[in-house]
């Protein structure tokens, strides 16, 4: 695969190597049924519909990550994740294409032992890619466990290139920097958003997407929907990395991080009511299929914060669809 130069339309944008791993520009659909169910017009960035690994919103970060394991030569990715991992789903797929060795730490962080979780949906997945799996009691310092991996593979005579979880470093959010790209030059003319909604976990997407829109579209609001953590915590990583991703383009950046933190209990991997909710509702009106863990829960973000009245400006809503529908076959039927 050959690496082409991403150029992106932003003021004092540096050009970064990236691979081409998706159908650019993902579609823009305005759910009409649904804008009905709610009173509002809600669209959606379709980034579930890419036609590599069954989609989803890591294969932006890994157009940019993978071309620097390229450039410094590796043959292993190596990065970490839950059993039903979308990132690590999507990091085999990107190695298996480029054929590369992946190496995943896997923790389960719902304690379960139901058989569905521990080997459908994602997890097999990966088995199919032939994704070595090193599993381990838990990721509480990844950084730390995915760099002693690394000099494990190091001494057997790889050469590994570490992907963090989620691909969520200032490199890897530039594939939301190009999503807010594509999403103004879609919505231009057509319909000005009052807000962006996205699911908010290893943080890469919404500061990609917060860099981005400050940029282009400074009207509209981003609102990351929380999956793992209280405001507290989440929002010093997605400020922390919204300033590395500032410095990396050379541009200043002042929009506050919008956060909402009540919708991920009990915990990260466990599906909720309202989540399951929001997955029902829109199977039922629009043929579209959320998961449990990310996308359910931020569309329930979404139909809350209409009926309460949260956001901050009247018109239409733009939720972007990060992927991770093959989760529903891990989950199902406790979900």
């Amino acid at each position: 695969m050959h690496v082409v130069e991403a150029v992106l339309p932003l003021s004092n944008l540096i050009q970064y190597p990236r691979l081409a791993f998706i159908d650019a520009p993902t579609p823009l659909e305005h759910l009409t049924r649904l804008s009905d169910y709610l009173g509002r017009d809600i669209f959606m960035k379709r980034d579930d519909v890419m036609s590599m690994a069954m989609g989803g919103n890591k294969l932006r970060k890994l157009e940019f990550l993978a071309a620097d394991a390229l450039r410094q030569g590796a043959d292993v990715l190596v990065t970490a994740g839950a059993i039903q991992s979308n990132h690590v789903r999507q990091t085999a797929a990107v190695a298996a294409k480029l054929g590369l060795k992946c190496v995943a730490l896997l923790e389960n962080p719902i304690n379960t032992q139901a058989e569905n979780y521990l080997g459908n949906g994602n997890r097999l997945l990966l088995k199919l890619m032939d994704c070595e799996v090193v599993m381990v009691d838990a990721l509480a310092t990844p950084d730390a466990q995915l760099a002693e991996q690394a000099m494990r593979l190091e001494a057997q005579g790889f050469r590994p290139y570490v992907i963090p979880i989620g691909g969520s470093n200032a490199l890897g959010a530039l594939g939301y920097v190009e999503c807010a790209r594509e999403i103004a030059q879609q919505s231009a003319g057509r319909v000005d958003f009052s807000a962006v909604v996205v699911a908010s976990g290893s943080a890469g997407t919404q500061s990609g997407l917060a860099v981005g829109l400050e940029q282009l579209l400074p009207q509209t609001e981003v609102i990351g929907v929380t999956v793992s953590r209280k405001l507290a915590d989440q929002q010093p990583k997605v400020e922390k990395l919204n300033h590395e991703l500032a410095q990396l383009l050379a541009l200043k950046v002042s929009a506050p991080v919008t956060l909402w933190d009540d919708y991920f209990a009990p915990q990260y991997g466990s599906p909720n009511e309202e989540g399951m909710a929001a997955v029902k509702l829109l199977a039922r009106l629009e043929g579209i299929f959320l998961d449990p863990v990310y996308t359910g829960k931020a569309m329930a973000g979404l139909i809350d914060g209409i009926r309460q009245r949260r956001f901050c400006r009247e018109g239409p809503i733009l939720f972007v669809h990060t992927g991770g529908a093959p989760a529903l076959f891990a989950y199902y039927p406790s979900a």
